[in-house]
């Protein structure tokens, strides 16, 4: 059970170019050790709301609040509020701006003010931590798609934020990539770290969220579990989202009488297997 309150927003409102809200009075509470993923249609706020969780942008209106302390405007709080909220962009060629992988890593470190010491062990760990320690000296642009994921996590985990939050990180991604990414949010899960990740992958959602925030024109239509969630159709037809599959196949065999009423459903495979040893 997560109690303690990392973040906090209140009425946080984005608008672009001095008209067009990209945010709408948004108003939650992010507790620390939470497994969230955010959904929600293209255009709907995901993105605008992370850069303003991590001070990259600053709201048109409303506050945030960072372990009760409120965030100022000056550049002093949302440097403070980057080092301990890091995220991970969607696209890792706009993260990746030095010419080896070693010196990209060590570059958040270093404007920390860190020890060149504690700075280079931060990097070995970071790199171990990915399984990239032989990517150290190789120059980073040309690496492929799936190891500059890699080296754009590795960047945020030497930073050793409280808040890690990861925007459609698994968009450009080949299952190897994929099932690597799952294991190193389950190592940063063990580590308690507060886990933020976009996605219009609702299969992944179902069986990995412990909560579920649904965007959609700007706002939050809905917050609860992915078992509440995902079962409410309205929602899911506001925001243009798919039921999980696993969610589906569960309902079809509630609906052939397989399954009660009061059956737990499955979030994930092996889950499903043991249920449908159960029926046998």
């Amino acid at each position: 059970m997560h109690t303690e309150e990392i973040i906090r927003t209140e009425h946080l409102s984005y608008l672009y170019d001095g008209d067009k809200a990209a945010l709408n009075d948004i108003n939650v509470s992010i507790r620390k050790g939470e497994k969230i993923a955010v959904i929600g249609s293209n255009g709907a706020g995901k993105s605008t709301f992370f850069l303003n969780l991590n001070g990259v942008l600053t709201s048109t209106e409303g506050r945030i609040f960072f372990h009760g302390k409120p965030i100022g405007r000056k550049n002093k709080d949302l440097n403070e509020l980057r080092k301990k909220v890091g995220i991970v962009f969607q696209d890792a060629d706009n993260q990746i701006i030095a010419s080896t992988v070693m010196a990209e890593v060590s570059f958040g470190p270093m404007n920390m003010g860190l020890s060149r010491e504690e700075v280079s062990r931060r990097v070995d760990e970071a790199l171990e931590y990915m399984n990239i320690s032989e990517f150290k000296s190789r120059p980073a642009h040309y690496l492929s798609g799936g190891e500059k994921k890699r080296v754009s996590i590795a960047d945020i985990i030497a930073m050793k934020p409280e808040v890690i939050i990861f925007d459609e990180p698994t968009a450009s991604l080949d299952p190897v990539n994929s099932d690597m990414f799952e294991e190193v949010l389950g190592r940063l899960e063990s580590e308690d770290t507060t886990l933020l990740v976009s996605t219009h992958d609702v299969n992944f959602a179902y069986r990995w969220a412990e909560r579920v925030l649904v965007f959609s024109n700007g706002r939050i239509i809905a917050d609860g579990s992915p078992a509440q969630i995902f079962r409410q159709e309205e929602i899911l037809k506001q925001a243009n989202l798919k039921k999980p599959i696993l969610l589906e196949v569960c309902q079809v065999l509630q609906k052939k009488g397989l399954l009660t009423g009061d059956t737990a459903f499955p979030a994930d495979i092996s889950g499903f297997e043991a249920l449908i040893q159960n029926l046998s």
